[in-house]
């Protein structure tokens, strides 16, 4: 008891703590009610609810069908403990399982490999009207090889603007890929069925992801946040003159970061060498008359990117091949808790490819 008191502990808390745990489990598993169900009851109820009437019904429901017919067993809640001192209880009824939808991984190396493609709501002058502006993006140029206003969005409409623009820019069949996100127009059978004629394959973001689709989003906010954007439109005709200026602005003069300051014309069409080359002729004469002003000594034109990728993969990530060249020290450091285990790593047979669909 002074004990206890210098500690300011109870008594109760000091007997639980000095008693085994084995025979606190034992005490605890031997105080039964009296009011508990006989094991024979409990088997009777189970063999009840997990017969072929009842298997995919709650306790609930089963209480309630054997009431009406002038048979009481226990009460639903007693069902629900009965079924959860044999197992955790799950949803009895069937369920669909969970969908898992892969990563969209997509390497453009050159133009017309890879199209990223959305549709973007543009404002009218009456309130709760919208037009649709689709946009067609080349991944790699970042090139607009297509566009469209269209008063509503539907797969009709962007079938026509699909295949246009296959036709147009000569893509051959298993030479593209289209990324979209699942809106209802890209999920279309009938579009789908269309890139499957036209031999293009397609890309889906994930769905509630809104980076997998990353281009055709900034794209929307590089026009939408244009000086001269009228922020609403008067009617369809205004809009697409609009969208037309931009356009034309946007691939043949707009000189893009992410393509070091080239536009998405030079890079689409092919023309990289020539403006860089002009630029370094530029830049070799400053530094003649000025070295002074380039402390890193003389500068070189940066070119636009050789791949341009969407979801790239971690190359910190520990992928199987790079595990298999890992030594046991370096194992030991990226799974510290289980170097004790033996690790096992199902290597496929063939590479993943650069596109998942």
């Amino acid at each position: 008891m002074r004990a206890c008191d210098a500690l300011g502990l109870s008594r109760a808390t000091a007997y639980r703590h000095l008693r085994p745990r084995a025979q606190r489990r034992a005490k605890r598993k031997a105080r039964r009610s009296h009011r508990r169900i006989p094991d024979s009851d409990r088997a009777e109820i189970l063999t009840v609810l997990d017969s072929e009437r009842f298997m995919d019904q709650p306790p609930r429901e089963v209480y309630a069908a054997l009431l009406s017919e002038g048979r009481y067993l226990c009460s639903w809640s007693s069902m629900y403990r009965i079924l959860r001192e044999r197992a955790p209880v799950l949803e009895r009824r069937n369920q669909r399982q969970p969908t898992h939808f892969s990563v969209p991984r997509l390497v453009a190396t050159a133009p017309n490999v890879v199209w990223t493609w959305d549709i973007s709501k543009l404002a009218t002058h009456e309130r709760g009207s919208f037009l649709s502006l689709y946009v067609v993006l080349d991944l790699f140029s970042r090139y607009v090889v297509a566009w469209m206003v269209a008063a509503r969005e539907n797969s009709a409409l962007a079938k026509q603007l699909l295949s246009e623009a296959v036709g147009r820019h000569d893509v051959e069949p298993g030479q593209l890929i289209v990324h979209q996100d699942r809106g209802a127009p890209m999920t279309s059978h009938g579009f789908q069925d269309l890139l499957a004629e036209l031999g293009v394959d397609r890309s889906y973001s994930r769905p509630r992801v809104s980076n997998d689709n990353p281009f055709s989003e900034s794209h929307f906010r590089t026009a939408k946040y244009q000086p001269d954007y009228p922020g609403r439109f008067a009617d369809i005709a205004h809009a697409r003159r609009w969208c037309d200026e931009f356009f034309r602005w946007y691939n043949a003069y707009h000189h893009h970061t992410g393509l070091a300051l080239f536009t998405p014309h030079q890079v689409f069409f092919g023309q990289v060498e020539a403006v860089a080359e002009a630029r370094q002729h530029a830049l070799t004469r400053a530094y003649r008359d000025n070295p002074e002003r380039f402390v890193a000594g003389p500068p070189r034109v940066k070119l636009p990117p050789d791949r341009v990728c969407i979801n790239p993969v971690d190359p910190e990530q520990p992928t199987a091949q790079r595990v298999l060249e890992l030594t046991d020290e370096q194992l030991a450091e990226l799974w510290p808790a289980q170097i004790d285990a033996p690790i096992v790593i199902n290597v496929p047979a063939q590479p993943a490819t650069e596109a998942s669909t």
